[in-house]
């Protein structure tokens, strides 16, 4: 492809794991690390994606004469909607009963997991807004030129979500909830900017836990070991089956976590008498923590709140990170210190008709969550001026 007498090439090719580390990270910046080379290759290489898995890795590529990657899109064929937290199920059933044929679609993403943040990838530059414009235009040319019903681009930034609704994406928009640190000193200057009665409520959840003779370990980088992972994964094994009926991520996954990238994981770990029984999963950015997995091998009082929430704000604010995003649903959070903000994903769909219902949909679905938003933030356990 030319333009203005400089050549461009667009292509898909098979896989991250295809492309050197070096050129696909300075694509995607060290700010947010399920983007990383290491990240989205380790789901490939664990078959945690592929295979008979419903995703198909074809990243998009914008290389320039040389075969220097410009952009790239984590572009992938799906031949069903699990994994993605970007519910579009309904939309399937309704096109299909009317006659169509809605999967196999495609999907910008980073498969199972509902973390904000660029997913069109551009090397800075001289060549960066050309090279973006152009990774746009070749999504939506895929699209057309394999005859899939729909082009879907799930928890982009403000920037990319700017860029896919100018060239004709519908924006859908949703919520999670993310806990911010206003400079905390510590724990317990969290806990001071709380109502009285949520102070107290968190400080009973954590006594009962730490009381209950359970050990919580925070564990990063090489201190986390094979047997932690071991442990770890039954656990998840644990509550996916019990919770989902089939876990997305395999064994091997976690394993190459550690291998390829264990100075940005801070796994939580949770022991009785010795023995692992629960653990959580997070990932550290530039600025924030990403709570993302939790498994936990029996039932015990609060810990889910302790490992996954408490553990991760004392991690934040020992760490200066900005931010705890704390993923998708779960509107217990809140009283917790974690707010709703909201999330944006982009759908582009060939069929007109079925554009304009999808549009129809969104316009309701957007004020209603704009609402809810709205309503959530009454609950929040922060105190307002002149309340202890």
């Amino acid at each position: 492809m030319a333009d203005g007498g400089e050549p461009y090439r667009i292509r898909l090719a098979n896989g991250v794991g295809s492309l050197a580390a070096e050129a696909w990270d300075a694509c995607a910046g060290d700010g947010n690390p399920f983007l990383s080379h290491a990240f989205l290759t380790a789901l490939e290489d664990s078959g945690s994606v592929g295979g008979n898995s419903g995703w198909s890795a074809r990243p998009l590529l914008v290389e320039d004469a040389n075969g220097r990657l410009l952009a790239a899109a984590p572009l992938y064929v799906k031949s069903h909607s699990y994994g993605e937290y970007v519910f579009d199920q309904g939309w399937a059933q309704a096109y299909e009963r009317a006659g169509g044929r809605y999967y196999p679609k495609l999907l910008v993403a980073v498969p199972f997991t509902p973390v904000p943040g660029p997913r069109l990838l551009v090397r800075p530059g001289a060549e960066a807004a050309r090279a973006a414009t152009l990774l746009v235009e070749g999504l939506v040319a895929v699209a057309k030129q394999l005859e899939v019903s729909s082009l879907h681009a799930n928890f982009v930034g403000p920037e990319d979500a700017a860029a896919l609704g100018g060239a004709g994406f519908l924006l859908r928009h949703g919520h999670q909830y993310h806990w911010r640190n206003d400079a905390y000193a510590d724990f317990e200057g969290f806990l001071g900017a709380l109502t009285a009665r949520k102070r107290k409520a968190i400080r009973k959840e954590r006594r009962e836990v730490a009381e209950s003779g359970i050990r919580l370990l925070r564990l990063t980088g090489q201190a986390i070991e094979p047997r932690h992972w071991a442990a770890f994964f039954r656990c998840y094994i644990a509550t996916s089956e019990h919770k989902w009926g089939h876990p997305y991520l395999t064994r091997r996954f976690f394993e190459l976590l550690g291998e390829r990238m264990a100075d940005r994981v801070m796994l939580v770990m949770a022991e009785d008498r010795g023995r692992s029984v629960a653990g959580a999963l997070n990932l550290i950015g530039r600025d924030r923590l990403y709570g993302r997995n939790w498994g936990c091998d029996g039932d015990y009082r609060f810990l889910h709140f302790e490992a996954c929430y408490y553990q991760a704000v004392e991690f934040a604010i020992e760490r200066g990170l900005a931010v705890v995003e704390a993923g998708a649903q779960g509107e217990h959070k809140i009283q917790r210190g974690y707010l709703p903000v909201e999330t944006t994903s982009a759908h582009w769909i060939a069929d007109p008709r079925f554009r304009d219902a999808v549009a129809d949909f969104l316009r309701r679905e957007t004020a209603a969550i704009r609402a809810e938003i709205a309503g959530l933030g009454d609950y929040s356990p922060f105190r307002k001026e002149g309340q202890g």
